[in-house]
């Protein structure tokens, strides 16, 4: 499982015009399920993307999670980060976990979010989403379990 995560200070999902999920500062969190991927993945990037410090404590230093932040996160599905792309000009999805799978693990990864007390906005899963944000910083990092 793959969260690519982006420091925001504000970031939202439009399908067909109208937005499904908005966040004012926080994590935009693009999420990519593999095959091999379940729950006790997801619990374990859960507890990674919320508890990991990239947001400036009183010294500005990276010292603060999402949570001490006070921020939210924005949930978006992305099944091209589990693209392979080692050769050739096209990317390739066999490490892609099957849409069923990748729903109810996004969906699973979502609820983690909210029981763990962050705000969790989504996109639509599958959906052609348009996702804008302002990257504080900018700040991204990959994290895959």
């Amino acid at each position: 499982m793959i969260a690519l995560i982006q420091r925001v200070t504000r970031a939202s999902v439009t399908v067909d015009q109208e937005t499904t999920g908005e966040i004012g500062a926080g994590l935009l969190v693009l999420l990519g399920v593999e095959k091999e991927d379940n729950q006790q993945k997801a619990d374990r990037l859960c507890e990674r993307v919320l508890g990991y410090r990239i947001f400036g404590d009183e010294q500005g230093k990276m010292n603060l999670n999402v949570r001490q932040a006070g921020g939210s996160v924005l949930v978006v599905s992305q099944f091209t980060l589990a693209a392979d792309t080692e050769r050739g000009m096209r990317p390739g999805f066999s490490r892609g976990a099957a849409p069923q799978q990748a729903e109810a693990l996004y969906d699973y990864f979502v609820e983690r979010c909210r029981s763990q007390g962050v705000e969790a906005a989504t996109g639509r899963f599958a959906a052609d989403m348009q996702v804008s944000l302002v990257n504080d910083g900018p700040v991204t990092f990959w994290l895959q379990v």
